[in-house]
């Protein structure tokens, strides 16, 4: 991974690896706690969303920036299953298989998204802008069967409903459609 100079609190010789419109948003974040540590979650997912995952260099800076351990951050981001410690698709899909999604067809959601991107569990397609991971309760119990992709729910699928939700991932990506695997 290649470092820029950024602009950053740590010092002026400093050298980042967050663009420095993100530096400054760490710093002035970090800057709002009492204690610098409770920016931590809010500092690895706007990391995580400019570089792509929490890489042991992000660990590093971030917990320099904030004054604490690269273990303590470690420790912290391994809690959340939304920080990733390897890259990841451009579009996290993430299928609930908490009891409420599971009892009304889950697995059935997952095997489909399995079978229309062509990965198994945990990985990436080779074009980079699909992920697949199965999640426990993404909070959307009430409309299950339910799946996150980044920010955005989409709730009360079938299988059916698999290519649509792909088509448009693709489209916003500016890949054209994939033929689906048998």
């Amino acid at each position: 991974m290649e470092w820029s100079a950024g602009v950053d609190a740590m010092s002026d010789e400093t050298m980042t690896i967050f663009s420095p419109h993100l530096a400054a948003r760490l710093d002035a974040l970090a800057a709002r706690y009492p204690v610098r540590r409770s920016a931590l979650v809010p500092m690895l997912l706007y990391a995580q969303d400019e570089i792509g995952y929490v890489s042991q260099a992000v660990i590093a800076e971030v917990a320099e920036r904030i004054g604490i351990t690269e273990l303590e951050v470690r420790n912290v981001a391994s809690y959340y299953s939304m920080l990733h410690f390897k890259p990841v698709g451009r579009y996290k899909v993430q299928v609930c298989t908490s009891i409420s999604c599971a009892l009304r067809g889950a697995d059935e959601l997952y095997e489909r998204f399995q079978k229309e991107l062509g990965i198994g569990a945990e990985d990436v397609t080779t074009d980079g802008i699909f992920s697949l991971e199965k999640v426990e309760c993404i909070g959307e119990c009430a409309w299950a069967p339910a799946i996150q992709v980044n920010y955005d729910f989409h709730e009360e699928l079938s299988p059916a409903h698999v290519p649509g939700i792909l088509a448009s991932y693709r489209g916003k990506s500016g890949v054209g459609e994939k033929t689906p695997h048998a």
